[in-house]
């Protein structure tokens, strides 16, 4: 024995036997290697694109290349709907023709998908799908013909009613007859509730109801069954009315089959049509088939029994308003029978699985049957009933109890506390299904039973719900299925609002608190850590929630094990959740930041993780400091951090900030400029403001002016009419005087002073004196030297005189002719007073611009501070920025030099006024030189004519 171990080949190879073994089993690996023949068959070129891929493929392939370019029919389609609809799936049904199981049913499949998906839009490519489905639908296996029919019943929703009424109702028709197959009849069974709703009341009722009798009353129990089930859709295509006289009596008829599996589908349509009947027909119809099926012994079909054990809780809502007392007793009575159905026999196997499901549906009517009874009937009628499910030795009865337990607590109100025992059976259940069930609801079933008016915390019942939720959690806890733990920590967190703080502070956080430090599956602890901060959170006394930090500071920030410090981290990040900033900050952010100096890298890499929601949590400016701490503490982080992921992310978090940072200086950058165009907007509605009231001005001064000047003009007329009366009288006067009264020359030189005073003192109505006086002394003058030129001719003196007074004549006109050049000096000084009072305003107003345009200057220089500032933080948009203001500075001294040139303009204006004023003024004055020199002819007139007067009167003596 021990030589044949020693062997060298039995020590490098083994047994003789087991390498035969060995051999054997290589030999089916060799068989099923391709040849390259066959290597070279199955080689495709790779320039085609995928259309003459699938081509070549469906022409020249092998079975399984055809089978896959068949089954990737859809994304063809989806890629080409075109080209594929025209090259590929004619190939495709040169494929299916003789083709096996397995393309046939890649081909259904695949159309099927092409249908349902709603990859094709037009109606032309679902005709060529149903041609293709119409040619295999009665195919010899049953599977494949099936599948077909599948494909079928999907392209009936997306064909149009006349396609639909002649391909396929006109074959329906003749598929229906008892010669066809059975598997051809059933087919038409379907097709005929897929049909009928896309036709009206009168089509149906027409061409489709006589087809549906003749297939209720075919010899073959599949096909009634199968049309039993149809006649749902068909009679809600048909209407209330047509349901009642066509479709009602047979499937009345098809109750009494003798076959269960009709029995069953027409019971099961009736109650699904029973919203269409109206109260006689429920009366007639439904109760006495409905009472007919309860009196059935227990050896009665079980199917039909799990109808309606299903269909009992609509049953019964929907017949409440039809039973009487006894019906509804009756009905009761039938359902505590169905609740232990299958409890009562021992050792009948063979039924035990119906029993279950109709105890599962008994469940599942649980709360329709508390409507049912009323709730204040219900320890009497339904209680016991209740209790035997909720303890039934089957788990999946007992899960859907507990599935079905928060709506029966719900429906009993006050009388919750009945119902005390099960909740805690099913809570103490060992069968973690039945506690995954209860959990799915337990927030609304705790809330139900917690929130009774009565003092729970006096209750004797109270104590043992919560040693039942603490039990049920441990019990889970120890198990493997941590996804039902986590579920159960996130179902407990409801708590906080339903216990006292006191009572939650005793029991359930030190457990939570033991769960997020022990536990070593990441969602429990982060669940724990939810519902630890959740009880925290809700805590009324300040004692306990500063024990309850004191303790996650203590044993989870500040602990030995990495493991805890890395478990603070998550409750902050759950604590960011829960809890408002304000609170975070004062409790979470201090410890949480301290951990910058924890030794373990995985800890600083999670607290660089979490610096983004720790930054986000801070608000300035009363959180100025603690966002100085966090960034001394990136800062030091980039400094000193040696680990190549927390630089990664650190460096991350700090290009993130300084994002913020720049984006922050953008938006003030942006409110700066929305600043600057809102005061440039008001500048320039300043602009046009002072524009506006400039030409409003001047159009209320040049009406003004028109008054003045029509004023004017009325009193010049008046006061010239009243000169020229004046002077008439002063003619005659001076007539007079020369007959009469001689005058001496001492009174002409008196008289002088006096008109040169009032020549230059009056203006207006006082001239017209000046001008009158100005008339005498001429006259007076013209006569003296008229006397002092004729002294020795004293035979010729009235025809001197008579000469003189020509001329005398002459001067009065030449005078008038003065007078009105000086009224009309007089209207041009009066214009040269409305220039100069204009000129006054114009300067007035150009000092109120130059006001302005300071003011803008100093706006302007304010600006330009801002923007310098603005320039020192960012050199490239300081540049754009600078560039920017020296145009508008630019453009503001071109406003400014637009400005001045308007005022040059105005002062040349104004010059050349003051120029023709000027002009105006030496004309006045060269007019009052030639007055003078006439008042001096005048008065040397006036002598000679004194001298005449003298002389005539000595040479009379």
């Amino acid at each position: 024995m021990f030589s044949s171990r020693m062997n060298p080949s039995s020590l490098l190879f083994g047994p003789l036997e087991e390498l035969q073994e060995l051999a054997f089993i290589e030999r089916p690996i060799r068989r099923s290697l391709k040849t390259a023949e066959e290597i070279d068959q199955l080689t495709v070129d790779e320039d085609l694109n995928d259309i003459e891929r699938a081509v070549y493929l469906l022409s020249v392939g092998q079975e399984v290349q055809r089978a896959s370019v068949i089954s990737n029919l859809p994304s063809l389609v989806r890629q080409n709907p075109a080209e594929t609809f025209r090259r590929v799936v004619p190939k495709v049904r040169e494929v299916l023709n003789g083709a096996g199981a397995e393309i046939q049913l890649a081909a259904a499949g695949s159309f099927l998908t092409i249908l349902q998906d709603d990859i094709i839009l037009i109606h032309t490519h679902t005709y060529s799908i149903l041609k293709t489905v119409l040619l295999h639908l009665n195919h010899r296996d049953t599977v494949v013909s099936n599948a077909w029919l599948e494909t079928l019943l999907s392209a009936i929703n997306a064909l149009p009613k006349e396609t639909i009424k002649q391909e396929v109702l006109n074959p329906l028709l003749y598929q229906s007859q008892l010669s066809h197959s059975l598997q051809a009849r059933l087919a038409s069974c379907r097709i005929l509730g897929k049909v009928a709703c896309k036709f009206d009341s009168q089509i149906v009722k027409k061409e489709l109801l006589p087809l549906v009798r003749s297939l209720c009353q075919d010899v073959e129990f599949e096909v009634r069954s199968c049309m039993c089930r149809q006649l749902e859709s068909i009679a809600r295509a048909t209407g209330v009315d047509d349901t009642r006289t066509e479709l009602l009596p047979e499937l009345v008829e098809l109750t009494d089959d003798e076959e269960s599996s009709v029995r069953l589908a027409a019971f099961d349509t009736i109650i699904n049509l029973m919203e269409m009947m109206d109260g006689d027909d429920r009366l007639h119809v439904v109760v006495p088939l409905v009472m007919s099926v309860c009196e059935v012994s227990s050896q009665a079909d079980e199917a039909v029994l799990a109808s309606l054990s299903f269909q009992f809780g609509k049953l019964c809502s929907g017949l409440a308003g039809s039973l009487s007392d006894e019906q509804k007793g009756r009905l009761l009575q039938k359902f505590k029978v169905l609740c232990v159905a299958g409890l009562q026999t021992e050792g009948n196997q063979t039924d035990g699985t119906e029993s279950t499901l109709i105890r599962c549906n008994c469940c599942y009517n649980l709360p329709a049957m508390v409507v049912f009874s009323e709730s204040t009937h219900f320890l009497s009628e339904l209680y016991p009933s209740f209790s035997s499910l909720c303890c039934d030795p089957e788990v999946s009865v007992r899960r859907s109890a507990a599935a079905s337990f928060h709506q029966v607590v719900k429906l009993l109100g006050s009388n919750v506390h009945l119902v005390h025992k099960e909740f805690l059976a099913l809570l103490q259940d060992d069968a973690l299904e039945v506690l995954d069930a209860l959990m799915n609801h337990l927030e609304d079933t705790l809330e139900a039973v917690l929130s009774r008016g009565e003092n729970l915390t006096l209750d004797n019942k109270f104590p043992e719900l919560l040693s039942a939720l603490l039990l049920a959690e441990q019990k889970v806890g120890c198990s493997l299925r941590w996804r039902l733990h986590e579920k159960l920590l996130q179902r407990y967190s409801c708590l906080a609002r339903l216990l006292p703080g006191e009572l939650l502070h005793q029991s359930f956080s030190p457990r939570i608190f033991i769960i997020l430090t022990t536990n070593k599956v990441l969602p429990v602890q982060k669940e724990a850590a939810r519902t630890f901060c959740t009880f925290l959170r809700y805590n009324r006394k300040q004692e306990q929630r500063q024990e309850m930090m004191e303790r996650l500071i203590q044993d989870l920030a500040q602990g030995r094990s990495y493991w805890n410090r890395l478990r603070f981290l998550d409750v902050c990040e759950t604590a960011t959740e829960v809890f408002s900033r304000k609170y975070f900050n004062k409790h979470f952010l201090i410890p949480a930041l301290e951990l910058v100096h924890d030794p373990v890298a995985n800890v600083r890499y999670k607290l660089c993780q979490l610096l983004p929601k720790l930054r986000s949590s801070l608000r300035l400016p009363a959180d100025k400091q603690l966002l100085q701490q966090l960034d001394f503490c990136v800062q030091k982080l980039l400094c000193r951090e040696k680990d190549k992921d927390v630089v990664a992310t650190i460096r991350k978090f700090h290009k993130r900030q300084e994002r913020d940072l720049l984006d922050q200086k953008k938006e003030k950058e942006e409110t700066l400029l929305l600043e600057m165009e809102q005061l440039e907007r008001q500048q320039s509605e300043g602009k046009l403001n002072s524009e506006k009231h400039t030409e409003r001005k001047r159009r209320d001064s040049k009406t003004s002016l028109s008054a003045t000047k029509s004023m004017s003009v009325s009193s010049s007329g008046a006061t010239l009419s009243s000169s020229g009366k004046e002077m008439r009288k002063a003619k005659l006067s001076r007539s007079r005087s020369l007959s009469s009264q001689p005058t001496t020359s001492k009174s002409t030189n008196s008289d002088r002073p006096l008109k040169v005073k009032e020549l230059s003192s009056t203006s207006g109505p006082g001239k017209s004196s000046m001008i009158s006086s100005k008339d005498d002394s001429l006259r007076t003058a013209h006569f003296t030297m008229a006397t002092q030129s004729t002294p020795s001719m004293p035979v010729l003196i009235r025809s001197n005189t008579t000469s003189l007074l020509d001329r005398a004549s002459t001067l009065d006109h030449r005078s008038s002719t003065m007078e009105h050049k000086t009224s009309t000096l007089d209207q041009r000084d009066h214009r040269t007073i409305t220039l100069d009072h204009r000129t006054s305003n114009m300067d007035h107003r150009n000092n109120m611009m130059e006001q302005r345009t300071g003011t803008m200057d100093h706006r302007t220089s304010t600006l330009d501070h801002r923007t310098s500032t603005l320039d020192q933080r960012d050199h490239r948009t300081s540049t754009l920025d600078h560039r920017d203001h020296r145009t508008s500075t630019l453009d503001q001294r071109d406003l400014r030099t637009n400005t001045l040139d308007h005022r040059d303009h105005r002062t040349n204006t104004l010059d050349q006024r003051d120029h023709r004023t000027s002009t105006l003024d030496q004309r006045s004055k060269t007019m009052d030189r030639g007055c003078a020199v006439k008042d001096n002819q005048s008065r040397k007139l006036s002598i000679n004519r004194k001298s005449n007067s003298f002389s005539v009167q000595s040479g009379r003596d």
